[in-house]
């Protein structure tokens, strides 16, 4: 008996890790790749298992807005700087979210930092998927588990990035030689994600939680190519928020940052 189909929406490196792991597990995929209609493949396939965003960033919300109203209910989401607002907004309140704990850069294979936490109606199904190929899911237990989960991915990413701009390296590096800037910009990454949330956040929970996944992987290059544009994007937050956020300023000015 076949599975139910798998739609994934993006087909780039991270996409097709996900592909391969359903691919394994015996889900037929059917891809959706840029400049395809979505109503189309959804009239050929009206009842996927699921319907995986691999889309970047940039892409999510106008996709979100695109989905076919038969498929909203069967969404799974695994974008980088993602919390609950961004799905229930644009009218979504039970996907499936992945926080996606390995790295997959062309021509290598998946690389694992640490296990990758799930929640929602289809977390079993990725744990299942991506089990299949030695990626290790952790499938939680509640909402709340889910908001720590993406806030400490989004500290772990902007801290890095952020901190990056400043002394380049890797996390391990920035960790053993720079720990009390990291801390200070984790730090502010928190308290804009409270303003983000609207929540009171666990700062230590998280800075440990952040330093686990350093050790997950020390040599970790701090800064991509998107470094600039996430701290451009903290500060307009931090504007609109009218959060000082002094350590990120200096960064962003190219000023020595000093201690309080």
């Amino acid at each position: 008996m076949l599975q139910a189909p798998i739609v994934i929406i993006g087909i780039g490196e991270m996409g097709g890790v996900f592909a391969r792991g359903f691919l394994r597990s015996g889900y037929p995929v059917f891809p959706v790749t840029r400049g395809q209609s979505m109503t189309e493949v959804a009239e050929a396939v009206p009842e996927p298992a699921i319907v995986l965003l691999a889309v970047a960033e940039n892409d999510l919300y106008t996709t979100l807005d695109e989905i076919p109203a038969g498929w909203r209910s069967r969404v799974a989401l695994l974008q980088n700087e993602l919390l609950p607002d961004d799905w229930i907004r644009h009218g979504y309140d039970n996907p499936t979210v992945i926080s996606v704990w390995f790295e997959k850069k062309k021509g290598q294979d998946a690389r694992v930092i640490i296990p990758s936490p799930a929640f929602g109606p289809q977390a079993g199904l990725l744990a299942q998927t991506l089990g299949s190929i030695d990626i290790p899911v952790r499938v939680l237990g509640g909402s709340d588990e889910l908001l720590f989960e993406l806030v400490r991915k989004n500290v772990y990413i902007l801290t890095t990035n952020i901190a990056g701009l400043k002394v380049g390296g890797t996390v391990g590096e920035l960790w053993s030689q720079q720990r009390e800037l990291a801390t200070r910009v984790a730090e502010e990454v928190i308290l804009l994600q409270e303003k983000l949330t609207g929540q009171t956040l666990d700062h230590a929970g998280l800075i440990a939680g952040m330093v686990e996944a350093f050790d997950g992987d020390t040599g970790h290059k701090c800064m991509g190519r998107s470094a600039p544009a996430r701290l451009q994007r903290a500060l307009n937050l931090a504007d609109k928020y009218q959060l000082e956020l002094p350590t990120l300023r200096g960064i962003a000015a190219g000023l020595p940052v000093e201690g309080p």
